[in-house]
């Protein structure tokens, strides 16, 4: 069964409930699992635990994944994201350290300043997606994805090995901390009750330290991975439940799992590492050359520079699109075709979207196919789509 499809301006949408190759039911083997400091938290709050890179977690509560999706849209929702990588690099070759694995301007960055960037390896695919923070601390806190931790951590401890060989003051720590996420347009209000600190004075990808219901020592950033307004807070181990129980005692808050952090980010159009980018994926085809520092471009000092900056200029063949449609839903994996029925692509991720009341997916496509509105079709299972 065929489609049709319509190649759309803004990427990203709904992402499928989660990818079967992170998440599954647990089973007699989840003792291996880890567990953040919010697990008992989870379970006695109704949270439906699943395995996910290597973690147990909610994948929703007592609420419906559409349920969750609408609330953090129009309210907030608190999220566990402790299954995160933090790590802290210190030193005064510390910047120098992060430049040579990411592409972005990491000098630059002010302090209490952060940026999304990528680790790239030298054929110019992606590695990781991470956010690298310059803290007035001293240090840089960099948080990268559950799913590439012992990769990323591979990456960056080698790195650090070879520059102290080469005499250079620098150090990594990978810290304990849990870290939830607050997200939705009523984030920011509802956390200004529990701290001193002006949040109308933190704008979009900045941090501060601070202390939070009472909790000190807390990294509170505005980020987050949903496309709405929103904070994710680095708390002690020890102060977790305290801080999560507190932030729900007011009505706007409730919890979500990540079916609903999938499908938010999906509309957002966030990429899912390993779904919708990977090690053979340059940042150009996945439309994110946007990561790039502008001195990195010119200096082409960073890891697959040679691959990536010439097809800033020149063509790539393929380019990550966003896709909508109505009827069945796109699913991972289903070919896309032009209108004369040749395969020209695949879906990377889709499912139908809450917010939108239609389908929508992300899917790479040769760049003569990737315009705002072109219409394509996707090929669909003949059975049923659940």
């Amino acid at each position: 069964m065929q489609r049709v499809v319509s190649v759309v301006a803004h990427l990203g949408f709904r992402l499928q409930a989660l990818p079967p190759a992170l998440c599954r039911p647990l089973s007699c083997a989840q003792d291996v699992l880890r567990r953040t400091p919010l697990y008992d938290f989870h379970l006695a709050h109704g949270g439906k635990m699943v395995a996910f890179a290597g973690w147990s977690l909610p994948v929703q509560y007592r609420d419906s994944h559409t349920d969750s999706h609408l609330h953090t849209r129009q309210h907030c929702s608190l999220f566990d994201v402790s299954h995160m990588l933090q790590t802290k690099i210190f030193g005064s070759d510390r910047v120098k350290l992060m430049e040579s694995l990411v592409v972005g301007d990491i000098a630059e960055l002010r302090p209490n300043q952060g940026t999304l960037s990528l680790f790239t390896n030298e054929a110019g695919g992606i590695l990781d997606d991470l956010i690298v923070t310059n803290t007035s601390e001293g240090h840089l806190y960099v948080v990268s994805n559950a799913g590439c931790w012992e990769k990323d951590l591979a990456l960056m401890q080698d790195k650090v090995r070879e520059l102290q060989n080469q005499g250079r003051d620098v150090g990594l720590e990978v810290l304990d901390n849990a870290l939830l996420a607050l997200q939705g347009p009523t984030a920011a209000q509802v956390l200004q009750a529990s701290v001193a600190d002006d949040l109308k004075k933190l704008p979009f990808m900045t941090s501060a330290v601070m202390e939070v219901f009472g909790v000190s020592g807390c990294r509170v950033t505005r980020c987050g991975y949903t496309g709405e307004d929103g904070v994710e807070i680095s708390v002690p181990a020890a102060g977790a439940v305290h801080l999560a129980t507190a932030l729900l005692k007011n009505p706007e808050v409730r919890l979500a799992g990540l079916a609903a952090r999938d499908s938010l980010r999906l509309e957002a159009g966030l990429c899912l590492y390993g779904n919708d980018i990977d090690e053979h994926t340059t940042p150009v085809e996945g439309s994110l050359s946007w990561t790039l520092g502008k001195r990195r471009r010119a200096a082409m000092d960073f890891p697959g520079a040679k691959v990536i900056v010439p097809q800033l200029k020149g063509k790539v063949q393929r380019r990550r699109v966003g896709l909508m449609c109505e009827g069945a839903p796109m699913r991972a994996h289903s070919p896309i075709l032009n209108m004369e029925g040749t395969k020209i692509g695949a879906v990377t991720s889709g499912c139908p979207s809450p917010s939108l009341k239609k389908n929508v997916a992300m899917g790479y496509v040769p760049c003569e196919y990737s315009r705002p509105g072109t219409m394509l079709l996707v090929e669909l299972p003949s059975g049923p789509c659940f």
